[in-house]
Parts: C-alpha cells; sequence; structure tokens
C-alpha cells in the first residue's frame, strides 16, 4: 500500500510539471524571427536573466574592479552575433590570397638542369598554351612542372592528355598563383 501511494505521489509530481509547460514566444537571436519554445515560465525567465547577464559590458575606467563596482561609470551593450560568411569564390579567394595552395602536375624528375629544360621544351611542343617550370628544391633533382590548378579533379582532364606523351606523370599538391589556376 505504501509503495503504491509513493508511485500515485510520483505520478501526480511529473503531471502537474507538464501541465505548467506554455508557450514562450521569443525572438531569433540572428535573423530575428519570432521563435515558439514549449517551456515553463521560470524556466523562461532563468534564460532571460542569463541573457542578460551575457550582455557586455563597456566603461571609461581602465581597471576591472571599477568596472565592477561602479554602475554609473558603464553602460550594458548587448554582444555582437558572428553570422557565418557564405563559401567563398575561386575569385573572392583570389583578391584575399593571390598565391594559394592548389596542384601542379609533375612531368618529370631529371638529374640535371639542362635535362629538365630538354623536357621542358619537348613538352612545350605538346602543349603550347601550359605553362612550364622547373623546381630545385630536391637538387640534385629537377621536377618539370606544367599548369596550376585548384584542385585534383580540375587537373584530371590535363593529365590525362599528358600522360599520352609523359607515362610517369601524376598531379601533385603545389602552391600556385591563384589568377592562373583553372
Amino acid at each position: 500500500m505504501k509503495n503504491l501511494f509513493k508511485i500515485i505521489v510520483a505520478i501526480s509530481l511529473f503531471s502537474t510539471n507538464i501541465f505548467e509547460a506554455q508557450q514562450v514566444v521569443t525572438k531569433d537571436t540572428i535573423s530575428g524571427t519570432p521563435l515558439s519554445i514549449m517551456m515553463d515560465q521560470k524556466v523562461s525567465d532563468l534564460l532571460s536573466n542569463i541573457e542578460d547577464k551575457c550582455a557586455t559590458k563597456t566603461g571609461t575606467s581602465s581597471s576591472n574592479f571599477d568596472n565592477e563596482y561602479s554602475d554609473n561609470s558603464s553602460k550594458t551593450t548587448t554582444p555582437k552575433i558572428s553570422v557565418p560568411e557564405k563559401e567563398l569564390t575561386n575569385a573572392e579567394i583570389c583578391r584575399r590570397n593571390p598565391r594559394i595552395s592548389g596542384y601542379k602536375i609533375q612531368i618529370a624528375v631529371v638529374k640535371s638542369n639542362e635535362e629538365a629544360r630538354e623536357v621542358g621544351m619537348f613538352f612545350r611542343r605538346r602543349f603550347p598554351n601550359m605553362k612550364v617550370e622547373t623546381d630545385a628544391s630536391l637538387r640534385p633533382n629537377y621536377k618539370v612542372l606544367a599548369g596550376s590548378y585548384f584542385t585534383k579533379q580540375s587537373a584530371a582532364s590535363d593529365l590525362a592528355q599528358i600522360k599520352k606523351f609523359f607515362k610517369d606523370a601524376t598531379s601533385v599538391q603545389y602552391r600556385v598563383f591563384c589568377v592562373e589556376a583553372k
């Protein structure tokens, strides 16, 4: 009997909490549209109290002690809400950073600068519209690189054409000038 009484009391406590919930309408912080939420009024009051405390204080005094205890020298402002930016286009990326991490097609790695020039000249005869450069960062070896691309997928069509003449050609990650990239 005591257990039954405890169960009835517990159910009645839970049911009274359910009946006290009501619809609270607030403004969305990002777009300002009305937002309806089902919650207890006490919870709504607590949330609005916390939101008010989150407001930043700005004052003329330089020490935190003075700002904490002097109510007349500080004023409360609402915090700035940062809205995520839209995804940048390639042109916007180029304006911000002219040299980016992209891809180039590595045609060959050779032992001397003379060989690198010969490979570059052979490549220019086959593909006159593509820019060729020699990278000497692996001395005594030299890399012969062609083209500039934003992604590996954008390099794939040119790579397929180049592989007909240079079987070992591959796309490699490299710093490229944004305005030259495809």
